[in-house]
C-alpha cells in the first residue's frame, strides 16, 4: 500500500504533467470512430475538446485513461503519453494511470448514501494509498473544490443529500484526493442550472494550474471562458471523427484558419 504525505507537508508547487496523443485511431468492432488524433495537452491548462454530437470527443477523452478498453469489441491504435511514457506500454497497468488520469463524468456520480467524508477518501482506499492525516486531506481536496465552506459542518451527511452542482464538485474534491497530474470532464456542467455552472466553472480555473485538465463541452461560451487550448473535433456522414483545428482557444474562436471551424464556433451548425 502506497503511502502518501499530508497535503500541509507537500512542496507548494509540484511538477506538472501534460498529455499528449500520438495518431490515435479508435474503433467498436468494426466501426472506426477516430481517424489518427494527435493532440497536445499542455501541463497546468485547460485544453477543451468542442465538436457536434458523434464526433468521436468523449471517446477521445475515454482513451486519455484508458477507459476505451472497457468496451467488448473495443480496440485502438497510436500513442498516449503522460509524461513522455505512452499510457498503452504492457509496463502501465490500467488501474495506476486511472488514478494519474482521473476522470468526472456528465452526471454526478458520489455515493449516496456514503458520507461526504468518505466519498472524498473513497478513492484513496480504491487506490491502496495510505495518508497520515484524513481530515487533512478530506480538507484540503474540499477547499481545492470550493465545497469546503458549504459542507464543513455536516462532512457526516451522505453525498446524495447534495445539490447536483455540489455533487459534482464533491466528485472533483474525490478525483483530487489521489493527486492526479490530470482530470479529465466530460460535459461536467451539462445537467446543471446556471449558478451551479458558475461555480464548476470557479473550481476548474482554481485548480488548473495544479492540475492539467482536458474537457467535453458543447457550451461554446464555456469553452471560451474556462479553456487554454481548444480542439474542434468533426465527422463526415459514415466518416470516422477526428481534429479539424487546434490551437489557442482565444484564436480559435476569433481567427479560426478552417471554415468549418468558423460554422461552429459562430452557431451556423452543430
Amino acid at each position: 500500500m502506497t503511502e502518501i504525505a499530508d497535503p500541509q507537508t507537500q512542496p507548494l508547487e509540484l511538477p506538472l504533467v501534460g498529455l499528449e496523443a500520438r495518431k490515435v485511431s479508435a474503433w467498436f468492432g468494426q466501426r472506426k470512430v477516430l481517424e489518427r488524433v494527435s493532440l497536445d495537452m499542455p501541463s497546468g491548462t485547460v485544453t477543451a475538446l468542442i465538436g457536434p454530437s458523434g464526433c468521436g470527443k468523449s471517446t477521445f477523452l475515454r482513451i486519455l485513461n484508458r477507459m476505451h478498453e472497457m468496451v467488448p469489441g473495443a480496440a485502438l491504435s497510436g500513442e498516449v503519453l503522460l509524461a513522455g511514457q505512452d499510457i498503452y506500454h504492457p509496463s502501465q497497468r490500467p488501474q495506476q494511470v486511472r488514478s494519474r488520469i482521473g476522470m468526472v463524468f456528465q452526471k454526478p456520480n458520489p455515493f449516496p448514501t456514503m458520507s461526504i467524508y468518505d466519498n472524498v477518501t473513497s478513492g484513496l482506499r480504491l487506490a491502496g494509498i495510505r495518508v497520515r492525516d484524513k481530515d487533512s486531506v478530506v480538507e484540503s481536496c474540499l477547499r481545492r473544490a470550493s465545497l469546503w465552506d458549504e459542507v464543513r459542518d455536516r462532512l457526516s451527511t451522505p453525498g446524495g443529500s447534495l445539490s447536483g452542482g455540489q455533487q459534482q464538485r464533491l466528485c472533483i474534491a474525490r478525483s483530487l484526493a489521489v493527486s492526479p497530474d490530470v482530470l479529465l470532464m466530460d460535459e461536467p456542467c451539462s445537467a446543471l442550472d446556471p449558478t451551479s455552472t458558475r461555480r464548476v466553472e470557479e473550481t476548474i480555473a482554481e485548480i488548473s494550474s495544479q492540475v492539467t485538465i482536458v474537457i467535453v463541452t458543447h457550451n461554446m461560451q464555456q469553452a471560451q471562458r474556462v479553456s487554454h487550448y481548444c480542439a474542434f473535433f468533426l465527422a463526415g456522414a459514415g466518416e470516422p471523427g477526428g481534429i479539424v483545428e487546434s490551437g489557442p482557444t482565444r484564436r480559435v474562436f476569433e481567427d479560426p484558419q478552417d471554415s468549418r471551424t468558423a460554422d461552429y464556433v459562430h452557431g451556423r451548425f452543430g
